[in-house]
């Protein structure tokens, strides 16, 4: 569902803009050698149930995020901003429409993970109403990979 921002215009990612989208990651820092970013971005969109977002200013991608969920528990990941363009809303105007994709889905809560040492991050979160959750994540890879950060 296209919408538009304070000249930000966000819409579903297309085949077009996975190197754009896969470079803003990667300036933002985003991207872990143990992840695949297209590979990530083509498993978003291969079902109903999440999409990459994009926003764009004059036609230039400056901030995306990838939303899912499992019916129950919406999740955002590589929420990113042009570097040179933070600061200006634009993280707000993409969270917004993460939030908006979801309550479309009828998803009533929305979870996501930010690294410890990301205080920037955790703090961004926290100024949009994102309270630290009590609960404790596990993972496991299963593929056979060792654990990793």
């Amino acid at each position: 569902m296209p919408s538009s921002s304070a000249s930000l215009a966000i819409a579903e990612i297309t085949d077009n803009d996975i190197a754009d989208v896969v470079a803003l990651w990667q300036a933002c820092g985003l991207t872990r050698p143990w992840n695949d970013p297209a590979a990530d971005i083509a498993l978003a969109r291969r079902g109903p149930n999440s999409a990459v977002l994009v926003g764009r200013d004059a036609n230039a991608i400056v901030a995306t995020a990838m939303v899912g969920h499992d019916g129950h528990r919406g999740w955002v990941y590589y929420v990113a901003v042009d570097p040179n363009r933070q600061g200006k809303g634009l993280g707000r105007t993409i969270m917004a429409a993460a939030e908006d994709w979801l309550r479309a889905a009828g998803v009533p809560k929305l979870q996501l993970l930010v690294r410890r040492e990301n205080a920037k991050a955790g703090a961004f979160y926290q100024s949009l109403g994102y309270d630290e959750s009590t609960s404790v994540m596990l993972a496991k890879w299963l593929d056979g990979r060792e654990a990793t950060p």
